[in-house]
């Protein structure tokens, strides 16, 4: 008699349901597991018996033949050792389990244990197959609790597994989370205004940290340019703390590529940020494809939050042209032979950079050592369809002024901004609306539209560029707390523009 039980492999960024079947037959005493099985699989042969030894069952003498089907699909993963070990345990068990699904590694002392692929696949298990029956390790509750449409079971050790698949009872409750949070329109949002890094040590800078503000408010993308020691750095890591609540199916979202690159999975409420260095390679940075398996680079790393490159120029220029596709499409998809891969990636990108090469053609005490050529020559690093991407461009000068504002203030203005958007009934923050969206919620006054024609002619506005100003307007108009795109707020957007 063939039984079955349900599990899932990695598949790029998603995942395929397994069937793992199991057939016990007459002949000499073995093991066998098939069906493009890993080494990571094969192995579970001696995991499995070794847990069984330490539950007190004592293997069965026939020809035991495990079989992962669909077979042509490469798997791999010591999540696999728990079903295995309940179909070797439960052969002489009439049961259903055609609608269980089992992830686990085993201990040799039986115990189960976490991994960190268990979190995306259970993503995937719950949008195909909603409703199912799932087994989990214990020391996974806390993350796994809060996965939507499974009814989800949880033990320490096989003989607590084996009684949950024979009597179904205690299934888990979802957790709550301790993170303040507000509620719009039924959903919720959560964030943490305690602020690791604050505004207020940034002195002076009123016209930057006025557009982190509006960078924030709508995940606008931005550059700043000025002389080292300026404050480029220190206004870029504190953006992370004034950015808007996140939601539970983003949080899921950034559990879920952490995971897949074989990171911490926890959920936290504050976005990510990412700062990898300008020796980075192009795989770290993109994503790459190693044997079938998706592994996110720093672009998806930051999904839903900041991806910060500081000395922008420096970075290699392959690598700031493949950001074209991402900063437009907020995806970034990978090809190879018979695989293609999409990897989410909508991001607020910071750079920084300095005005030329020695950093001083800005400074009013230094002297700029560059020449003309040299400084041509490194600002065009950076493409005009690059640059064309980029919602704000803001110039940092010295100043000696001493004005200061603290994170708490800005973020309350970003709450209360973001708290607009969301009544208005956008799914989408306004610097990430597509052209219907646009056309629904950036609607502009009379003045404000004439303003606009002038700005396309003068300047010679490329689509994208119009786009992108009549976006950012809208954020400007939210903080001001306006209905409509008024002229000044468009005049303020043109002002951040590079024309």
């Amino acid at each position: 008699m063939v039984k079955k039980l349900l599990c899932a492999t990695r598949f790029g960024v998603g995942a395929k349901i397994i069937e793992v079947e199991s057939i016990f037959q007459k002949g000499l005493p073995s093991f066998i597991i098939t069906g493009l099985a890993g080494n990571s699989i094969q192995e579970a042969k001696q995991r499995v018996s070794g847990a069984l030894s330490n539950s007190n069952f004592e293997s069965p003498n026939f020809k035991i033949t495990i079989n992962l089907s669909p077979s042509d699909i490469a798997k791999n993963g010591s999540h696999f050792d728990l079903p295995i070990a309940l179909l070797v345990a439960l052969n002489r068990v009439d049961i259903d389990l055609s609608n269980w699904f089992a992830f686990g590694e085993l201990g040799l002392d039986s115990t189960i244990k976490d991994s960190p692929i268990i979190y995306p696949l259970l993503l995937e298990v719950a949008n195909m197959y909603p409703n199912s029956n799932v087994l989990l390790p214990k020391s996974g509750e806390n993350l796994y609790s809060n996965v939507p449409n499974l009814n989800i079971y949880f033990a320490s050790n096989l003989n607590e597994a084996l009684d949950l698949i024979k009597n179904p009872q205690n299934k888990s409750k979802k957790y709550d989370f301790d993170f303040k949070s507000i509620i719009l329109d039924s959903a919720k949002y959560y964030y943490d205004d305690n602020f690791k890094l604050d505004f207020y040590d940034v002195a002076g800078q009123v016209f930057a940290k006025r557009a982190a503000l509006i960078a924030a408010v709508g995940m606008h993308n931005i550059i700043f340019d000025g002389s080292p020691g300026c404050g480029k750095s220190m206004i870029a890591k504190r953006m992370q703390y004034i950015l808007p609540p996140i939601s539970f199916e983003e949080m899921c979202e950034c559990v879920k590529i952490n995971a897949l690159n074989n990171k911490d999975s926890i959920y936290s409420p504050i976005r990510p940020f990412r700062n990898p260095h300008q020796s980075s390679s192009k795989a770290s940075i993109l994503g790459s494809i190693i044997q079938n398996e998706a592994r996110p680079g720093e672009i998806s790393l930051s999904h839903n939050g900041i991806l910060f490159f500081d000395e922008l120029p420096n970075f290699h220029k392959s690598i700031l042209e493949s950001l074209r596709e991402p900063l437009e499409n907020n995806e970034l998809s990978i090809s190879r032979v018979n695989l293609k891969f999409t990897y989410p990636s909508s991001i607020l990108f910071i750079g920084a950079m300095n005005p030329c090469p020695c950093g001083n053609l800005y400074s009013l005490t230094k002297e700029c050592r560059c020449k003309e050529s040299e400084i041509k020559s490194y600002r065009n690093k950076l493409s005009e369809p690059f640059l064309d991407r980029i919602d704000l461009f803001v110039k940092m000068e010295e100043t000696k002024s001493n004005e200061r504002i603290y994170s708490k203030d800005l973020f309350n203005i970003v709450l209360s901004a973001f708290k607009i958007q969301k009544e208005r009934g956008q799914t989408r923050l306004n610097g990430k609306l597509n052209d219907d969206e646009i056309e629904k919620f950036c609607i502009l006054d009379d003045n404000a539209l004439d303003l606009l024609n002038q700005a396309i002619n003068r300047f010679g506005l490329s689509h994208r560029g119009r786009v992108k100003v009549i976006k950012l307007s809208r954020s400007i108009a939210d903080i001001d707390k306006s209905e409509t795109i008024k002229r000044n707020h468009l005049l303020e957007a043109l002002s951040f523009r590079a024309l």
